[in-house]
């Protein structure tokens, strides 16, 4: 109260005293007539170091100099600058929507070829403060929302935040950001792959660093349902330590186009469809968090969305058919091939109550329409400079659901040759990361080899055509066959289907070439397999090169995949369809199953390259075949005016259909035949999910590559073109290396890497012992024995050929690293250890006593009794 008193007192003074004062100034002068009075007090001089308030600016002054682009997603692409803002609605603020790359041109060595499909993603969009966030969504986890648990959904699950940008400006109904550090950069998706961990520097090409200020935009579609941005990206490495192929102009300088694509997530009827183990869809693997089972997997498959037009009749056309577009890249000839391969999916769609639903059209020369247009699905043809696939035909699904939204196929020609290479995925050299390889390309975890394969298979069947005379009618329905098998595959692929490995054993050897059964129920089980070409030894028998229809397999995967179901009836009718899976038609393995690898799986029925229900008998009738052909391989292929690499490239390919043979028959040691089927299934003779391979059979495939790959005369028809394997020069082509054929090394790999490594594998020699508890009467000590008779036995007593050194001399080595006691145990067990030292002490017994031969044979023995020596010596 004090000090309000004394205030209220100095106020009232200080009136009073200005009052007294204004008083003082209007009184008139002495004389004056008028009152004169006092000027208005000046106004005080505005503050200038006072901030004003900025004002904001608005979207129409930020994009005066932009042209608009308006779709899912509304662009500004500045005209001058090139740079892009994005507009966001706040009707799509959390939100979510799919996300899909695509690689649209870049160097082939990193399978940045045409329309490769990379990453695929859910993201949502929500607004932070003054920011949009860009964020990944997690979609491995399904929660039942009637179970209390899934209250805790996106517990412990991290969030992925790509993108997080500042509001440029903002109105009533959304918000303007900078998008040049979303699409001129790789937060969207990696296009430098990490090399493997310890690959040399070099030993693959770097793109070297991304240049933000040198890539630039190429084009953006932006439709109602979906918005394309293409891109591309600058890549500087002003030191390269590899310069690339062909391909690379200048390996410092080197430009990737990219195509981000962001759609709409479907809003439609579309029903997932739970995937099962024993058919084969690629999908997504689905957790469910809410479930107590001891297997809680909702992996769903990925499938079209093919709905009835009558939903009442038992066939119907759909609503919308799958359509896919010829592109006009395509050779005219092969056109209507292509047309005809597609259609015949269809026949498959009946299976599922569809008919017509695969369409196909051909893109006319004067369409206006982009091939790289998400919503049409393209089969077309490039050229590339060093061609790295082939073939592909992958599609691209919604994460959530499984409905496939889009596929694109795409076949590489190869210049100078009238037959593309075919290739439905990859082949990869072990240089990349693997975790690069699957989470852009194939996330199932493999890759396929069709390119390789299918192109050996193909000039196989052309080599021993011509070789026979062959007319050129003969040659024609060899490349039909072919390329209608490589588009009913990729197309296949593009359905949602995996590769069947196992089908290729559906029919047996007296059936392969009765057309009465191929052209009804087709050669194999499925077109998703690696089949070996079919050829009969005698032309005037001679069927279908390769099957020209869906298999029973495929009608029936279509089938559980497509066909439709009323709620009630889905469960019921769904395990009828499956309990058939122990039909012999319908055997399934995929590419986690196959045994292309040395010591990767275990049933030798899915493999590649095989074909008919006894693979051994057809792998030896295929072997005596290419011994035949070799004999006439050097009249066929020296041509007057020509040089010999033809005569060289066709004595490759009869030696890769060597491998092939071999690898196929090594398989058979140690196999163990798998059945996938459920408890309950209709019944088949075998229950058992494993059953050894008997005995007789694994004696009986060692005697084929005793005969035919090990034996002293196994190459002997050969020898007629051992002279005229020359290279083709070409520039300083063989400046690294002398130009002599390396023969030796040709048949070593073939024993070693065809043969051993899988037979002598640890995986392999383990499982010889393991499964001698549930069937298995062949042991390692046995297989160990019978490779050393065949490897030694023969010439023992007389001459060791130049290829019998090398072989014996790479058999006692791998026996002694098995028997190293310094080897790990985890590498090699101890069964596997004492048969190798006990095989390695009868060569030792064997060489030591042969006293026969030349001097070269002599000197090969003595070698190999120190390394025998050397083995078993205890360190």
């Amino acid at each position: 109260m004090l000090k309000l008193n004394t205030l209220l007192t100095t106020l009232i003074c200080s009136f009073c005293f200005s009052q007294a004062i204004t008083a003082q100034e209007k009184k008139p002068k002495k004389g004056d007539e008028k009152i004169v009075e006092a000027p208005a007090p000046a106004k005080p001089a505005a503050d200038t170091t006072k901030p004003k308030k900025p004002v904001k600016p608005s979207i129409t002054d930020k994009i005066k100099t932009s042209k608009k682009l308006e779709g899912l997603f509304t662009m500004y692409q500045d005209t001058v600058t090139g740079s892009i803002q994005l507009y966001v609605k706040k009707s799509q603020i959390d939100k979510e929507y799919i996300y899909q790359s695509f690689s649209i041109s870049g160097p082939t060595s990193l399978f940045l070829n045409q329309s490769m499909h990379r990453a695929t993603a859910i993201f949502n969009i929500k607004k932070a403060n003054d920011k949009i966030e860009f964020g990944e969504v997690n979609t491995s986890f399904y929660y039942d929302k009637n179970n209390a648990i899934s209250k805790t959904a996106g517990v412990d699950v991290p969030e992925a935040v790509f993108l997080s940008e500042k509001l440029v400006a903002q109105d009533s109904l959304g918000y303007l950001i900078a998008a040049d550090g979303l699409f001129l950069s790789e937060k969207l998706d990696p296009v430098k792959p990490t090399p493997a961990p310890g690959t040399p520097p070099g030993a693959i090409f770097n793109l070297g660093n991304l240049n933000a200020a040198k890539s630039k935009y190429h084009s953006i579609r932006s439709f109602p349902n979906n918005t394309d941005v293409v891109v591309d990206l600058s890549y500087d490495n002003p030191a390269p330590l590899n310069g690339g192929g062909d391909d690379i102009t200048d390996a410092r300088y080197v430009r990737v186009r990219m195509q981000h694509t962001f759609l709409e997530v479907p809003q439609n009827n579309f029903k997932p469809r739970i995937d099962d183990p024993r058919i084969g869809y690629f999908g997504q693997q689905v957790t469910n968090q809410t479930s107590i089972k001891p297997t809680p997997y909702r992996d769903l498959i990925n499938k079209w969305y093919l709905t009835k037009k009558d939903p009442k009749a038992e066939i119907s056309e759909p609503v919308e058919p799958v359509t896919y577009w010829v592109e006009n890249t395509t050779p005219v000839e092969y056109r209507q091939i292509i047309m005809d391969a597609g259609h015949r999916w269809n026949e498959a769609f009946e299976k599922a109550g569809f008919k017509n639903a695969i369409v196909m059209k051909i893109q006319s020369d004067t369409a206006t329409w982009d091939p790289a247009d998400v919503r049409y699905n393209v089969i077309r043809w490039v050229a590339s400079a060093n061609p790295g696939y082939g073939a592909i035909g992958p599609s691209f699904a919604n994460p959530r659901t499984g409905q496939i939204l889009g596929a694109d196929i795409t076949v590489e020609w190869i210049s100078g040759s009238s037959t593309p290479i075919i290739e439905d995925l990859f082949t990869f050299n072990g240089q990349l990361n693997n975790s690069f390889i699957d989470s852009k390309f194939h996330h199932e975890g493999h890759a396929c080899t069709l390119a390789g394969e299918l192109k050996s298979q193909f000039l196989t069947g052309t080599t021993f055509a011509e070789v026979n005379n062959a007319s050129a009618d003969d040659l024609k329905r060899i490349h039909k066959d072919f390329l209608f098998y490589l588009i009913l595959h990729e197309m296949g692929h593009t359905l949602g289907l995996h590769h069947n490995m196992k089908s290729s054993q559906m029919l047996k050897p007296s059936e392969l070439h009765n057309t009465e059964i191929t052209h009804k129920i087709g050669l194999t089980g499925s077109v998703m397999d690696y089949p070996a070409v079919n050829i009969s030894s005698d032309r005037s028998k001679q069927g279908d090169y390769y099957t020209t229809k869906p298999g029973p397999y495929d009608l029936w995967a279509i089938e559980f995949g497509y066909k439709e179901f009323d709620e009630k009836e889905e469960a019921e009718g769904l395990k009828k369809i499956l309990s058939r899976s122990k039909e012999p038609y319908l055997a399934f393995g995929n590419d986690a199953d196959d045994m292309r690898a040395p010591g990767k799986a275990i049933d030798p029925r899915v493999n590649v390259n095989d074909l008919s229900s006894d693979a051994i008998s057809h792998a030896e009738d295929r072997l005596k075949l290419v011994n035949t052909v070799m004999n006439k391989l050097k009249t066929k292929y020296s041509k007057s005016g020509e040089n010999y690499a033809e005569l060289r490239s066709r004595f490759g390919n009869l030696n890769n259909q060597r491998m092939s043979m071999t690898s196929a028959l090594s398989r058979y040691i140690g196999g163990v035949m798998v059945e996938r089927n459920y408890v309950g299934d209709q019944a088949k003779a075998n229950e058992k999910p494993f059953t050894p391979i008997s005995m007789a059979e694994q004696k009986r495939a060692l005697a084929v590559l005793n005969k035919y790959i090990f034996a002293p005369d196994a190459f002997k028809n050969d020898a007629g073109v051992y002279p005229y394997l020359q290279l083709q020069r070409r520039g300083f082509n063989l400046f690294s290396s002398p130009e002599d054929p390396k023969l030796n090394a040709t048949y070593l790999s073939l024993q070693i890497n065809g043969a051993l490594a899988h037979i002598l594998h640890p995986n392999t020699l383990l499982r010889l012992s393991n499964s001698s508890l549930y069937g298995n009467e062949y042991s390692v000590a046995s297989v160990m024995g019978d490779l050393t008779k065949g490897i030694f036995n023969a010439d023992i007593a007389g001459k060791v050929n130049v290829q019998r050194q090398f072989l014996q001399t790479a058999f006692v080595k791998q026996l002694g690293a098995i028997a190293d006691l310094k080897t790990p145990a985890n590498a090699y067990d101890d069964i596997s250890k004492g048969a190798a030292r006990q095989s390695l002490k009868k060569i030792k017994s064997m060489v030591s006593g042969a006293v026969s031969g030349d001097d070269a044979t002599k000197s090969h023995r003595a070698n190999l009794v120190a390394l025998v020596d050397k083995s078993l010596a205890i360190n």
